[in-house]
């Protein structure tokens, strides 16, 4: 922890205790300086706002902070001079920095920067005003269409979402991997084209190009005719750059998509900044369909904008005789996998690391014998699951065998196909096993792991940056390019020369290295990177228990980017430390969206 030196009174004390870092201490002195406010308890009260932005959280609860506050490295010592709520509260209500026009907003016990508190009263204004009407709809057609898209009785969460879609202007569709959303996106957007009028004008969007691509992938695969040929691109792509400007885009209040319906796939993953200039660019009169996992990890920037919406209370109407709150459908049965991976997700989901634990400690014979002879009972019912697509192992001895079998039987196929030129299969077995880590640096990191990774393959030709099969990794947005900050591709041979190979839901861009502005060899991956993703083996490397990173949003998102078998180098005390670690975002969204 780096200490302000300058720093004096209760930001000191916070700053040495590692609950503030440097960054927060220094906004609040100057802030507060340039303000007329001297006060140190409002001055701490600032500091932990910022702080609160740096960890995800858009406001602060200054009821609350002094038990939930733990600093990025440390728990926050028992004896710290936390000041008493209510003089706190006082001390800020009367404080020139939350005057009008100050850089400070306090509402009710929660304490905003003003740029963030107007942000969430944008976000909250467009979802109410928006759910204050309801489009014009044919009613006998969207039974048939019910009737004609989702048939069976397994498909009673789907014909409810497509039935809340046609009715509503804003529908949320939640559930985990492989829960069948993207499936349910392409029926819904068939039954809204068949309601009466023009054909709808159609928008698919997500956070990262990667997560864009695996959208326009799966809604094409549907094969549905009517659709026609639709194209995904990022919500930035959507929203259109400004030359000169990182915040200020093309289409907003002033000048709105010109789209009927509006996808936005991997919502988790949405800031609140981004999904306030979202909702400024909608149409009111248009269907704004809000796809993701409310359990995943949320944005790296401040807000949860997802799961505030899913969990708020609110009023529940009814549609197709089922209640439907705040537009909410959450589809909670897995497709895509059963057996160990799921029962596993589903553990963390609940907070239950006793059931995580007795997953991971299973091996597959071991399972085997358990399902013969507990008959009926929990671990038999475990082992008969379709295990196809589900293993788990948990490596507590930090072997490495079967990492390096894996990352070199991935990465050979990945050559092979680069040098023959196919880019299609060399960016689909770049997809065959991903190494995933909670940090950047240190010996749990990705930097760390990929330097093993380069010692093991030593697949650079002297004096080249560049080489067939190289995995890539683009770490900036780069617009002119259409590449964008998480995109993943890789290097072919192609009668050109060296090309670098991205995904973008058809045919794949192919673009000279020498334009990748920023690019980096992909060896391993933050948990947080990989979101929007999935690979077929998934090794994920685990910190120690104390590490501030180490949630049960981080293990259940790692764990579920796998396909067909997951592998955690950690201890069973991480565990157990991650699952008893949820995520708490501050944020006051839910409770504005709630009855």
């Amino acid at each position: 922890m780096t200490l302000a030196l300058r720093a004096t009174g209760l930001v000191q004390v916070f700053n040495t205790a590692g609950v503030l870092a440097l960054a927060d201490v220094h906004t609040a002195r100057r802030v507060s300086a340039l303000g007329g406010e001297s006060d140190e308890t409002v001055l701490l009260a600032f500091a932990l706002t910022v702080r609160a932005l740096r960890l995800g959280s858009v406001c602060v609860d200054l009821t609350t902070v002094a038990g939930t506050a733990t600093g990025d490295e440390d728990v926050v010592p028992g004896d710290l001079p936390w000041p008493a709520p209510a003089a706190w509260l006082q001390a800020c209500a009367r404080s020139p920095l939350v005057a009008p026009g100050g850089p400070l907003r306090l509402v009710r016990e929660l304490l905003y920067l003003d740029r963030y508190w107007r942000q969430e009263e944008l976000v909250r204004h467009h979802l109410e005003q928006r759910a204050r009407s309801t489009p014009l709809f044919d009613s006998a057609r969207l039974t048939t269409d019910l009737d004609a898209l989702f048939p069976g009785a397994d498909s009673e969460c789907q014909r409810l979402a497509a039935a809340v879609a046609v009715h509503r202007w804003t529908t949320v569709l939640a559930g985990g991997p492989g829960t069948g959303k993207t499936t349910t996106i392409a029926r819904i957007l068939a039954a809204l084209h068949h309601q009466p009028g023009d054909p709808p004008r159609i928008a698919l969007a997500a956070p990262t190009g990667k997560a864009a691509a695996r959208l326009e992938e799966a809604v094409r695969a549907c094969d549905l005719p009517e659709l026609g040929d639709l194209h995904a691109s990022t919500i930035h792509r959507l929203l259109g750059r400004r030359p000169g400007s990182r915040t200020r885009f093309r289409h907003d209040r002033t000048n709105r998509l010109p789209y009927d319906v509006v996808v936005v796939d991997e919502t988790s993953m949405v800031s609140l900044t981004l999904m306030a200039k979202l909702l400024d660019a909608v149409r009111p009169t248009a269907r704004l369909i809000l796809v993701g996992d409310p359990d995943q990890l949320a944005s790296v920037e401040a807000g949860a904008v997802l799961g505030d919406i899913v969990r708020a209370e609110g009023h529940p109407s009814e549609i197709l005789g089922r209640p439907v709150t705040n537009g909410v459908v959450t589809l909670d049965h897995t497709w895509r996998f059963q057996g160990s991976i799921a029962a596993l997700a589903r553990a963390i989901r609940a907070g239950d690391p006793d059931a995580a634990l007795e997953v991971l400690h299973l091996t597959a014979d071991a399972r085997h014998k358990a399902g013969v002879d507990a008959g009926e009972g929990r671990a038999g019912e475990e082992a008969r699951a379709d295990r196809t697509a589900g293993e788990v192992e948990l490596i507590e001895d930090g072997a490495t065998d079967g990492l390096r079998a894996d990352v070199t039987a991935a990465l050979d196929e990945v050559t092979r196909a680069a040098l023959e030129g196919d880019a299609v299969t060399a960016l689909d077995r770049l997809d065959t096993h991903r190494l995933l880590c909670a940090h950047r640096h240190g010996p749990h990191g990705v930097t760390h792991w990929s330097a093993e990774i380069a010692r093991w393959r030593e697949a650079a030709p002297s004096g080249s940056d560049w080489y067939p099969g190289q995995p890539l990794l683009i770490t900036a947005n780069d617009y002119d390019a259409g590449l964008y900050n998480g995109d993943t591709g890789v290097i072919v041979q192609t009668s050109d020369g060296l090309r670098a190979a991205f995904a973008r839901g058809g045919t794949p861009v192919l673009i000279p290295p020498t334009r990748l502005l920023e690019a980096q060899t992909l060896y391993a991956l933050t948990v947080h990177r990989s979101q929007g993703s999935q690979f077929d083996r998934v090794t994920l490397i685990l910190p120690p228990p104390e590490s501030p990173l180490l949630t049960r949003e981080l293990l259940y998102t790692a764990a579920t980017r796998a396909r067909t078998h997951l592998r955690i180098l950690g201890t069973a005390e991480a565990i157990r430390a991650a699952i008893t670690r949820p995520i708490a975002r501050a944020s006051g969204l839910r409770s504005l969206l709630g009855p």
